[in-house]
């Protein structure tokens, strides 16, 4: 006998899009200006030679490969390529860093490596709490990087630690991962208007 869904299916669907739409509400309301600086920070950076360099942990590693491609390729305007690079690709730098060093320096080795003055790293986390996105945000940003955090919750010490901070105050993470997603696109957008 196969299993069934959920007899609420109905209910519950209903419910995760009034949440997710409540929660977009929500950060429409807020303050747009960390938003623009975080397009600017980018634009800036591409404009004087630099790079975004993106990362976080299981979904908000996805993003950060979703920002880098669609600044890469393109968002929705042809224009020319942009460089970005998610720190979450290159499963031979992470595997070697895990087990020579440990997980938490897997996004600072790869800063060390290849963040310059004057570029970008955005650290992403639903907790605003992971240790090897905060490390490598303090370290990116004592290296003269600018840099981009973009949480959920209050943002805990990563939104502290970053020069720009993009929050959605929800302890939920796949509504935060819904909103991070709309930031990111909304940053995109903005981008590349700037270069189209």
């Amino acid at each position: 006998m196969s299993k069934k869904i959920d007899s609420r299916a109905d209910r519950l669907v209903r419910a995760a899009f009034e949440e997710t739409i409540g929660l977009h509400a929500r950060v429409q309301a807020a303050d747009p200006a960390p938003i623009a600086a975080a397009a600017q920070a980018i634009v800036d950076a591409v404009e004087a030679g630099g790079q975004l360099l993106a990362f976080g942990n299981g979904g908000s590693a996805a993003d950060a490969q979703h920002v880098a491609a669609e600044l890469v390729v393109r968002f929705q305007r042809e224009r020319r390529a942009l460089p970005a690079l998610a720190l979450t690709t290159d499963t031979s730098v992470l595997t070697a860093t895990g087990n020579d060093y440990s997980f938490d320096r897997l996004f600072v080795r790869q800063i060390e490596a290849l963040g310059r003055a004057g570029d970008v790293a955005l650290g992403i986390s639903t907790s605003g709490a992971s240790p090897n996105v905060l490390a490598a945000i303090e370290l990116a940003r004592a290296r003269g990087l600018r840099t981009i955090a973009l949480t959920g919750r209050d943002g805990g010490p990563l939104g502290r630690a970053a020069d720009i901070h993009l929050n959605v105050p929800s302890d939920s993470t796949a509504r935060v991962q819904e909103v991070h997603r709309t930031l990111l696109h909304v940053v995109c957008d903005l981008v590349e208007r700037a270069f189209a």
